[in-house]
Formats: C-alpha cells, sequence, structure tokens
C-alpha cells in the first residue's frame, strides 16, 4: 500500500534529535535505534492511514485535523495534520509532557 509523504517540520526533527540524545545517554545505542525504528513504523503507518490517529488534541488547541499516534512501546506521540499532498509532522513529544503547552509554541508555515 502506497500513501502520502510524511514531512516533519523542524520542532518534529529537533524533537527527535533530543529524545535519541537522551536515549543515547541513558540507555545506550540499541535504545537509540530501536527508538528510531519505532518512529519510522509509526511515519509509514501516518502516511498510509493517515485518518487512524486519535484526534484527541484537536479540539483542545483548535487545531483543525490534528491528528496523534504514539511510537510504539516508547512514550513518545507523533502529532500531525493530513494535507491534501502530504503528511505535516508537527511534533514528537513525551507523553508525560504538558501536550498543550508544547504544541502552544510559536508555530512553523
Amino acid at each position: 500500500m502506497s500513501g502520502k509523504p510524511v514531512v516533519l517540520r523542524e520542532t518534529a526533527l529537533r524533537d527527535i534529535d533530543e529524545a535519541v540524545e537522551h536515549y543515547l545517554a541513558e540507555a545506550g545505542e540499541a535504545v537509540a535505534l530501536a527508538f528510531i525504528d519505532a518512529l519510522e513504523d509509526a511515519r509509514r503507518q501516518i502516511g498510509e492511514q493517515p485518518g487512524s490517529g486519535s484526534p484527541r488534541y484537536a479540539h483542545e488547541l483548535d487545531i483543525p485535523g490534528l491528528r496523534l499516534r504514539s511510537a510504539g512501546r516508547f512514550p513518545y506521540l507523533v502529532f500531525y495534520v493530513e494535507r491534501e499532498a502530504e503528511i505535516d509532522v508537527w511534533r514528537v513529544l513525551h507523553g508525560a509532557r504538558d501536550i498543550p503547552a508544547w504544541m502552544r509554541e510559536p508555530r512553523e508555515g
């Protein structure tokens, strides 16, 4: 099954870099690589089935179409909006964070 391209914003890329650095420092290379694999699986699933993500924060944050998908066994959530030609990934955040506060940081594009 072929899907839409999944494009990561700079904020999402920074979120991922910070998480990988954390896993490298605290849990080692194997866990960091497993996290990257889990994100790649989530990215593939989002591209193939964008409507399957949870709209949990869309109304609270007043972001129409905002959805989230978990990063497998890791406590991270991938926040995205489906566009006509692509999937726009806004953030990749740890689920224990204050999600509304982190999502309200200055928006790109």
